[in-house]
């Protein structure tokens, strides 16, 4: 069985808070590299924690806004001229994926949408509640309660006998329940201690849930400035940006 691990590439919300790089995880099995969401800054988080981007096979998008997608132009920009890439990568993400990543790419380097890439560049539509298969990993999404103009999932990830539960970007739903059965690892957005972000977790609530994750492990991401003004006083763990953890 190979080493499972998970990097934290990203922790932070949408604004920066607490200096904090935007959300970008890193699932390494074997020989395997994907990156789970790819924030705005996610190829600033690769270089400074040593992660060569031409390593990467796939990436897993949560949902479609900047701070979880946004980072994609970059990351192909830099495979075409920089690491001049010829490995295949693979885009998994909601439907709308390939449309909104183009016209993000057209409206940062008007031209760049056109580009003929030097690599094998595919995509796949993320169904819902379906067992699909990309290389080594298995992944189930799950539709959560997060508005940004296409399907937001929570994502269920399987590899190596590993289970990796992610919320991404969501109110409570009960698919949290389900997307956390028995796995060895959830990521969970916490972006507020009381409950006032709309369409975001906080602390109050998953401490108030908890019981229903069965999961055997939970780590709070995605948190704003009142969360982590709050976190010496609070017993969970929380992901930090450059966090290695081995499953």
């Amino acid at each position: 069985m190979a080493r499972v691990t998970i990097q934290v590439l990203g922790s932070g919300d949408a604004f920066g808070s607490g200096g904090r790089l935007q959300t970008c995880f890193l699932l390494s099995a074997g020989d395997e590299r994907v990156l789970v969401d790819c924030g705005a800054t996610a190829l600033v988080a690769m270089r400074r924690f040593g992660v060569a981007p031409d390593a990467i096979d796939a990436v897993f998008l949560s949902h479609l806004h900047g701070d979880h997608f946004g980072g994609l132009p970059f990351l192909l920009l830099e495979a075409q001229f920089i690491s001049r890439r010829e490995r295949p990568l693979t885009i998994a993400g909601p439907p709308g994926t390939r449309e909104r990543l183009q016209a993000t790419l057209e409206a940062l380097y008007p031209g760049s949408s056109g580009t003929s890439w030097r690599f094998p560049l595919g995509f796949v539509e993320l169904r819902p509640l379906e067992r699909q298969r990309l290389g080594g990993v298995t992944v189930t999404a799950h539709p959560v309660e997060h508005p940004s103009g296409a399907p937001a999932y929570a994502l269920q990830l399987a590899c190596d006998g590993r289970r990796i539960a992610y919320s991404g970007d969501t109110a409570w739903t009960e698919q949290l329940i389900e997307v956390a059965r028995d796995s060895d690892l959830l990521i969970v957005e916490c972006y507020a201690f009381e409950p006032k972000a709309s369409h975001h977790l906080d602390f109050r609530t998953l401490s108030r849930r908890r019981a229903e994750l069965a999961t055997r492990r939970v780590l709070l991401t995605h948190m704003g400035a009142e969360m982590l003004s709050r976190l010496d006083g609070i017993d969970w763990e929380t992901a930090e940006d450059g966090l290695l953890i081995e499953l």
